[in-house]
């Protein structure tokens, strides 16, 4: 009898464990909208990110590129992948360590001249255009025709105001 009550006890436990990790999954969008409320106002128009598409199709049509899952997105404060992770899990958001919501300045609105490491430790916008265009860069050189954007208008898409000039300004920086 205590070995019928025992497998009954560890079915039940089980399914509770199940459940409850059911209820605290969170559900990772297949589009995320790139806006942070740190941002006083966006320069370009809001990216829409297809998490998704690169979560699945992308990652089986190109598993090269997704050697680390969701690492090759997501790290540690040392920059090293979080290999770990499955769709839920808590990570903290680029924010939180990359601190300025901004680019970094250029020209002349610059104090001091910042090392493309620094202004990717630092400064938000700077971390996720290298993840984003740094990958499609990779991308696009090993695979004709260059399908994966690497100019602002690819992805952010138009405000009003918005001129070309800006578009071609952006691109060569």
């Amino acid at each position: 009898m205590n070995r019928k009550l025992l497998k009954i006890s560890v079915v039940v436990g089980s399914a509770i464990l199940l459940l409850v990790a059911g209820i605290y999954a969170k559900d990772v969008p297949d589009i995320i909208k790139l806006e942070d409320p740190a941002y006083e106002q966006h320069k370009k128009g809001v990216v829409d990110f297809t998490h998704g598409k690169h979560q699945t199709d992308y990652a089986k049509e190109y598993p090269e590129f997704y050697k680390d899952g969701c690492g090759e997105c997501h790290h540690d404060e040392n920059n090293k992948p979080l290999t770990g992770l499955k769709a839920g899990d808590d990570v903290k958001k680029c924010i939180e360590c990359h601190k300025i919501a901004a680019e970094a300045p250029k020209g002349k609105k610059a104090k001091k001249k910042l090392s493309k490491k620094e202004k990717i430790k630092d400064y938000h916008a700077e971390a996720l255009h290298e993840n984003c265009r740094g990958c499609h860069k990779k991308f696009n050189k090993k695979y004709k025709p260059k399908k994966a954007p690497t100019t602002c208008t690819k992805c952010h898409p138009k405000k009003a105001g918005d001129t070309d000039e800006e578009e071609e300004e952006e691109d060569k920086g």
